[in-house]
C-alpha cells in the first residue's frame, strides 16, 4: 500500500513538474491543465453535442439524398467529425471536465435554451422533418440545414479562436472554421438551380 501511495505521489510530482515545463501551452499533453481556459472548455463542451447532431444528419443522408453529391459530402462531414468528438471528448477527460452524453447530439431539448451557445442546432422538429424526407426535398432540406448548422460551428469556432487559451483547441477551431466554409460554398452551389 505505501509502495503504491508513493508511485502515485511520484507520478503527481512528475505530472505538476511536466506541466511547469509546459506552461507555455505548447505542450497540452502534459500541460493541459495549465493551458486552457473556460472557453476552451465551452467549446469543446458545446462543439461535441453540435458535431454529433451534424453527424446524425450525415447518417440520414447516406440513406435518403437523391444527389450523388449530397452523399459523398454527409460521408466526408461524418469522416472528420467524428475524430474531433473523440479529440475534444479526450480534452475535457484531460481538464477533469463532463464530457456531454452522445444522446446530446440527437433530438433531445437542443431547440430551447441552449442553442444560444450552440447556433446552427436544429431543433426536434426540424431533425424529425428531415429524417421523414425523402429524395429532392430531403436533399433540399438537409442542404439548408446543414449550411445553417455549419454557420454555427464557424460563430463557435471565431468565439474560440478569439478568446480561447489551448493552443490545440484554438487550432482545431481554425481547422473546423476552413474546412466548414469550404463545404458552405460547396452547399450553396448544390442548392442554385
Amino acid at each position: 500500500m505505501k509502495k503504491a501511495l508513493s508511485l502515485t505521489t511520484l507520478i503527481v510530482a512528475l505530472t505538476l513538474a511536466l506541466a511547469g515545463c509546459g506552461s507555455n501551452g505548447a505542450d497540452s499533453s502534459s500541460g493541459g491543465s495549465v493551458s486552457h481556459n473556460q472557453q476552451d472548455v465551452t467549446f469543446a463542451t458545446d462543439m461535441i453535442p453540435h458535431h454529433l447532431q451534424a453527424v446524425q444528419m450525415a447518417e440520414m443522408a447516406q440513406t435518403q439524398a437523391s444527389l450523388p453529391a449530397v452523399r459523398t459530402l454527409a460521408e466526408e462531414i461524418k469522416a472528420a467529425q467524428g475524430p474531433e468528438i473523440e479529440t475534444m471528448s479526450g480534452w475535457l477527460k484531460g481538464w477533469g471536465e463532463d464530457v456531454p452524453d452522445e444522446s446530446m447530439g440527437g433530438m433531445d431539448g437542443m431547440d430551447s435554451g441552449s442553442s444560444d451557445s450552440m447556433p446552427g442546432m436544429m431543433s426536434d422538429q426540424a431533425m424529425s422533418d428531415l429524417g421523414a424526407a425523402t429524395g429532392d426535398t430531403f436533399d433540399q432540406m438537409w442542404l439548408e440545414s446543414m449550411i445553417a448548422h455549419h454557420e454555427g460551428a464557424v460563430q463557435m469556432s471565431d468565439t474560440e479562436i478569439a478568446d480561447g487559451k489551448d493552443p490545440d483547441a484554438v487550432a482545431l477551431a481554425k481547422s473546423i472554421k476552413a474546412a466548414q466554409t469550404t463545404e458552405i460554398a460547396t452547399m450553396k452551389k448544390l442548392l442554385a438551380p
